[in-house]
């Protein structure tokens, strides 16, 4: 029998509401969410403010898959958190990405979309790494074909992030270092062995 929300549902509700209890945002986070029904709405919505923030420009299915909701609630919860103005979204091709209120300009939430995909994300750290790297370095890097990094890097540059005009060159290298550094965990393996060797370089506290 369970009250409302099963075992592993609450126990990664408690973990991003105690998240967001302990990190600056908008709202009052709380990780003692109580029992009954209105506890239980109280725990998801803490818990999504703390997802969002360490999570900046997940996109709807995973923020839905991470904290184990089911499609109606989160949209429900999402809503309301939008209503009072403490996180926003941004539609992203087929995309809704979620990010705390006012913490992003629109550069910054465009990178932050591309390096929630593995193939960008692959390509903008292949390139802070050896900026001289070519289009055929990168697919053999990242073991994908030549033509899905062409399709990657015609995105980047449309979005104002790559200039191809002699080879590939980040646009905003800066921008993406930091991002990576600070959400290196809400990445990957690979994000996270970059930040490590990268953190000292930066100081990002946006």
């Amino acid at each position: 029998m369970t009250d409302g929300i099963d075992g592993r549902k609450r126990e990664t509700l408690r973990r991003f509401a105690a998240i967001g209890a302990a990190a600056p945002f908008v709202g009052t986070a709380s990780a003692d969410v109580g029992n009954g029904e209105e506890s239980d709405a109280n725990a998801t919505r803490e818990a999504i403010r703390g997802y969002v923030p360490t999570t900046p420009g997940a996109h709807f299915s995973k923020l839905r898959d991470d904290l184990r909701l089911g499609t109606g609630e989160a949209q429900y919860h999402l809503r309301k958190l939008e209503e009072a103005d403490e996180i926003e979204s941004a539609k992203d091709a087929d995309y809704r990405r979620y990010f705390p209120a006012e913490r992003f300009d629109e550069l910054d939430k465009r990178a932050l979309g591309y390096l929630r995909r593995d193939t960008p994300r692959g390509m903008v750290l292949a390139l802070l790494r050896d900026p001289e790297a070519t289009g055929a370095e990168l697919a053999a890097e990242l073991g994908v074909s030549r033509p899905t990094v062409s399709t990657a890097a015609a995105d980047l540059d449309e979005a104002g992030l790559l200039d191809r005009t002699d080879g590939y060159t980040l646009t905003e290298p800066e921008r993406f270092l930091t991002l990576v550094v600070r959400y290196a965990d809400s990445f990957d393996a690979d994000a996270v062995a970059f930040a490590d060797d990268a953190a000292s370089l930066v100081a990002y506290d946006p």
